[in-house]
């Protein structure tokens, strides 16, 4: 029973993540803004093929129109957890969400 509890406790320890707070905007590689999550906001980002949407509301982010051909970006939906991101290559432009812990680690950044 105690070890059912104690492998619960760790496996939700470590399976979750923190909320993020911030969303951070890069544009050819380069921080073109940064907002708070919690502040309701719509930035047009021009790239090489036009204008990246990025919307944020209520705590949440994501990418709601790109020219760039597969919309993988777009496809990525909303954003909640600090660390992930949305990435559109052909237009050049990305979006990460930040909480106030430091970023852990995983195969991508490490």
């Amino acid at each position: 029973m105690v070890l059912g509890l104690l492998w619960a406790m760790l496996t939700y320890w470590t399976w979750t993540q923190p909320r993020a707070t911030r969303v951070r905007i890069y544009q050819d590689g380069k921080v073109y803004a940064e907002l708070d999550l919690m502040a309701a906001n719509i930035l047009h980002v021009t790239g090489p093929l036009g204008d990246t949407v990025v919307e944020v509301a209520a705590g949440k982010a994501r990418i709601a129109h790109d020219p760039s051909p597969r919309q993988y970006c777009v496809k990525a939906g909303w954003l909640t957890q600090a660390g992930q991101s949305a990435i559109c290559l052909p237009n050049r432009t990305s979006i990460e969400l930040i909480g106030n812990q430091p970023r852990s680690y995983d195969s991508l950044s490490y």
